[in-house]
């Protein structure tokens, strides 16, 4: 893999595959990284023609048609999550970075397969988590880390929002087995509580048919074992009125209206800690349920963190930066997602492999 020199005066050239909602907020991110252009985009939508002359860029129906034609120096993969392993596969052949939308595949022996082979073959593979570039996490992090709330002992995990029946007949495969809230939503939050609160260990889940006849489910809750000793609960829908998720608790998007809420809830033997309004709770030098117990406002930094993620991916191109979420971080996310999935499908308890020995396989 040819790796761009990070002093050259020419910007990074990415390209996008997939020119949905979500890669069109790829697009305007690069707009706003410097050193970074959009140079292609891939998709054979019917509204894929206006968008990229909108955008003064060209407009491939194929991806290896537009590597082969633009060569660029990455590619961001927001395509439908089930072709995500084939064309991930096709950019390693290349040669070609690529950070791929979340989850990392639909299936997780070819989400092993594709990470495996973008190691072996020293191509960078990113995934997007984009909530780990928010600067909110990195304070939650650094919060945790430092031992402000003690040892952590449980974490509670909200997303709750409703879906317009819209969202779904824009798209159909979003009705389809596979494509509900666990592995669309359910995934970002799976992979910021393992970021906040270490890997999980074992998953109980159950989950409930979709109201609306979809084949998928609408509702989901599962409890997490991690491998301190904590324990989590975490809960998803797309079909409740509900103000706590992240989308509405964090001003990450302002398409969603801020609710003030809160959607995780961290609690730790010496104190607790709310996410995203960041307010560590606790009684102060005496640990003790009679003892008041006060509330303090950790000040937060704001930048948009799809654009921090974009800047990262430019950095590691050029070489400057390991990814803060590899292809193999993804794969430890997906991997928990799909042991929700399996108990919820089985009712049986699923013991998830150690780091270590997952790594390996």
């Amino acid at each position: 893999m040819s790796t761009p020199d990070p002093r050259r005066a020419s910007p990074v050239r990415l390209a996008i595959a997939g020119l949905g909602l979500v890669g069109q907020r790829h697009a305007d991110a690069i707009a706003q990284v410097a050193g970074a252009t959009l140079c292609a985009v891939v998709d054979t939508g019917p509204q894929a023609g206006a968008e990229a002359a909108r955008r003064g860029i060209p407009l491939f129906a194929d991806l290896d048609e537009m590597i082969a034609a633009e060569r660029p120096d990455g590619i961001i993969l927001s395509t439908p999550t089930p072709l995500h392993a084939a064309q991930g596969l096709r950019c390693v052949a290349a040669g070609i970075p690529a950070l791929i939308e979340k989850p990392l595949a639909d299936d997780l022996d070819a989400a092993r397969d594709l990470v495996e082979q973008a190691e072996a073959a020293n191509v960078p593979l990113l995934v997007g988590h984009h909530r780990r570039h928010n600067p909110l996490i990195r304070q939650a992090k650094a919060l945790i880390d430092a031992g402000q709330i003690g040892t952590v002992r449980a974490v509670q995990a909200t997303c709750w929002f409703y879906k317009p029946d819209a969202y779904f007949d824009a798209a159909p495969w979003r009705k389809l087995r596979g494509a509900g809230p666990i592995s669309v939503n359910l995934v970002h939050d799976v992979d910021l509580i393992r970021h906040l609160c270490g890997e999980v260990v074992s998953v109980q889940a159950q989950a409930a048919p979709s109201q609306r006849g979809f084949e998928n489910e609408d509702v989901a809750a599962a409890l997490l074992t991690f491998d301190t000793g904590a324990i989590g609960t975490i809960t998803v829908s797309d079909s409740i009125v509900a103000p706590w998720s992240w989308e509405m608790t964090s001003r990450e998007y302002p398409v969603y209206p801020a609710t003030g809420q809160s959607a995780y809830q961290i609690g730790g033997s010496h104190g607790s800690l709310s996410i995203p309004d960041l307010t560590v709770w606790s009684h102060g030098a005496v640990r003790d349920w009679w003892t008041p117990i006060s509330a303090t406002s950790v000040p937060q930094s704001a930048s948009d963190p799809l654009v921090n993620q974009i800047a990262q991916f430019v950095a590691v191109i050029a070489g400057t930066e390991t990814p803060l979420v590899s292809g193999r971080e993804g794969l430890r996310s997906l991997a928990v997602v799909d042991a929700i999935q399996a108990s919820a499908r089985t009712g049986q308890t699923v013991q998830l492999r150690p780091r270590a020995e997952a790594d390996r396989s």
